[in-house]
């Protein structure tokens, strides 16, 4: 789940999905977003919910400020996806591919003015990301072959560092190289003192009550201001390392700022008024903004299939917590278990529906766990199109009938019902989930619907895990299919449908998992150590057939990518996979 380009999709759409760009002026009030006598470039990002973290490595949420903050030692150009330099400015791998030197640009520096060097590198890295005392997906991704042998880092002299892994690793140079680079001279002190519990200190610090000028990054931008369930604002990072063709410093936007704008019919409205310069275009939104475009003097983007997979999830998870309760009620966790079941439900909805009527057409099926333009997808995985009578006959083998109520209850007389959790911040869910119960009502089963706001929502996911099913998604990842493997490793941060113990959370009791969890486990790897290319799209054809098997996620309509920008906004190279802001210290604005 690394970040692999440096303002790519992969990054916004899978660590920190930013929705909509706009403008907003320096003195900020409730009303007014912008200043006509500003005299420096501005442009407003909205986001659908504010960030939950300033600390990096604890990041869980879509909607984080890092893309902007952060940058790694490689970036992702957004056309043609080819690693180039960034914090460092070249690299050499040795014939065996199991070392990898990075030589850092000269004069680094990070947002306080100090130098930045190999020893940050090193920090970050043997220090922070690979510490098993700091609770990071980023360690999912890094464990390299069946050994889960994390890599050696080291300092060769303040601008080489060395990095050395046992076996040839395909995504490894991606992936590492994409991470975003912490600065040690202010978070090694969290690191190396212990609080009460015995913790490190790092686990409590830069919290997003922490004042933003105590935030040091390396990335196009720093934080100025952020006002809790309104805004961050951004201003140019004097120490930016990256220079036009010119030789001027980069960014050319001054000020970014992100407003907090919950309601998607808001932002839709905010872009209509010109308080803001782009907006994610919704399917409701779509034929108004297209006849408005021209009038408005915005353009709007098709980059197809939208990179976020949309499913639902059973919480397959049969541990109990600490007290010795079961974390999903015996009964229900017997239905989920049960393959039928899932494959039931999957047939049970009808997804070309969902398409036609929420997405008003402007959706794609999804069918695995890849993007269709993925060069590892395969065409060739088990579909789930909708057939009741297909549902019906599964339910019947696996123990299920109707009673005299028309109700759907299992072998004992169970009545089938369960709770789906979905978020509101993205307003397609909630339709989505209320067509979901219409669609599993026609089986007999009882689906009660409760939405949530995102940070609640991942909290209780993940956390708490007391949940019957829900309704979510997850970034595109990246390029290569290893960016999901914190998702699909048994003990991956991400696993949500059956997580085990997280590092800093109370130890479950009897948690287990099923054996193709663990040959999900054997084929992701397997697919890591091969660099040959074909034999790498054999792994994960394999990997997309079973997942599409057993069904842990139920995969079910993606948006079309939708992007409407101001016409504004110069210096847009629109890219399929990585948007119309991949290239953002390139932008510039002309009023």
């Amino acid at each position: 789940m690394a970040r692999g380009q440096t303002w790519g999709r992969q990054w916004f759409k899978w660590m920190a999905l930013v929705l909509c760009l706009g403008l907003i002026s320096v003195n900020l009030t409730a009303c007014t977003l912008r200043n006509p006598t500003a005299q420096v470039p501005q442009l407003v990002l909205a986001t659908p919910s504010g960030p939950a973290t300033f600390n990096y490595p604890l990041n869980t949420s879509f909607y984080s400020v890092f893309g902007f903050i952060y940058e790694g030692l490689l970036q992702t150009n957004g056309l043609t996806l080819d690693l180039e330099p960034a914090l460092a400015q070249s690299w050499e791998i040795s014939p065996n591919k199991k070392q990898i030197i990075f030589n850092l640009r000269e004069n680094l520096r990070w947002s306080d003015g100090k130098t930045l060097t190999s020893d940050d590198v090193v920090f970050s890295y043997q220090e922070v990301y690979l510490n098993p005392k700091i609770p990071s997906g980023i360690q999912d991704i890094l464990r390299v072959g069946q050994s889960r042998t994390f890599p050696t880092v080291k300092a060769l002299d303040s601008r080489r560092v060395e990095f050395r892994i046992p076996e040839p690793f395909a995504p490894f140079l991606r992936f590492v190289g994409g991470i975003p680079i912490l600065p040690a001279h202010i978070l090694r002190p969290g690191i190396q003192t212990l609080d009460a519990q015995g913790n490190p200190r790092f686990l409590s610090m830069w919290g997003i009550d922490t004042p933003v000028q105590e935030i040091v990054g390396n990335g196009a931008y720093v934080m100025e201001r952020y006002t809790p369930s309104q805004r961050v604002v951004f201003r140019r990072n004097p120490y930016y390392w990256q220079k036009d063709k010119q030789g001027k410093n980069l960014p050319r936007i001054e000020r970014i700022i992100w407003q907090i704008i919950e309601s998607t019919d808001t932002q839709l409205l905010r872009f209509m008024s010109q308080e803001l310069d782009a907006l994610e275009v919704s399917p409701e939104a779509f034929q108004l903004l297209k006849k408005e475009s021209k009038r408005r003097n915005f353009t709007i983007f098709n980059a197809g299939s939208e990179t976020l997979s949309t499913f639902i999830a059973f919480n397959l998870n049969r541990a109990q917590n600490d007290q010795g309760i079961p974390l999903v009620d015996p009964i229900k966790s017997s239905w989920f278990n049960n393959r039928n079941f899932r494959q039931a439900v999957a047939y049970g909805i009808n997804r070309e529906r969902i398409k036609n009527t929420i997405f008003r057409g402007l959706g794609v099926l999804q069918n695995s766990p890849l993007h269709p333009d993925s060069p590892y997808y395969y065409q060739g995985v088990k579909v789930y199109e909708h057939d009741p009578a297909q549902a019906k006959k599964l339910l019947t083998e696996a123990g299920f009938q109707l009673n005299t109520q028309g109700q759907l209850v299992d072998a004992q007389g169970n009545p089938v019902k369960f709770t789906l959790l979905t978020n509101i911040e993205r307003r397609v869910r909630p339709a989505m989930a209320a067509q979901i119960k219409q669609d599993l009502a026609g089986l007999g089963m009882q689906v009660d619907v409760q939405t949530m706001s995102f940070n609640p929502y991942i909290e209780r996911l993940n956390k708490t895990r007391d949940w019957d099913c829900y309704l979510g998604g997850f970034g595109g990842g990246g390029i290569d299919p290893h960016s999901g493997f914190n998702i699909w490793y048994t003990r991956g941060s991400l696993h949500t449908f059956n997580q085990g113990s997280q590092p800093g959370q109370p130890p479950l009791q009897n948690w287990s998992v099923h054996p193709w969890e663990l040959a999900i486990d054997d084929l992701l790897i397997r697919g890591s150590q091969v660099i040959d290319e074909p034999k790498r799209q054999a792994i994960y054809r394999e990997f997309q057939q079973l997942t599409q098997e057993e069904l842990p996620f139920i995969y079910l309509v993606n948006n079309l990518d939708l992007e409407a920008v101001r016409n504004r906004v110069k210096g847009i190279a629109f890219s399929a996979l990585s948007g119309a802001f991949w290239n953002l210290p390139q932008l510039e604005l002309t009023d």
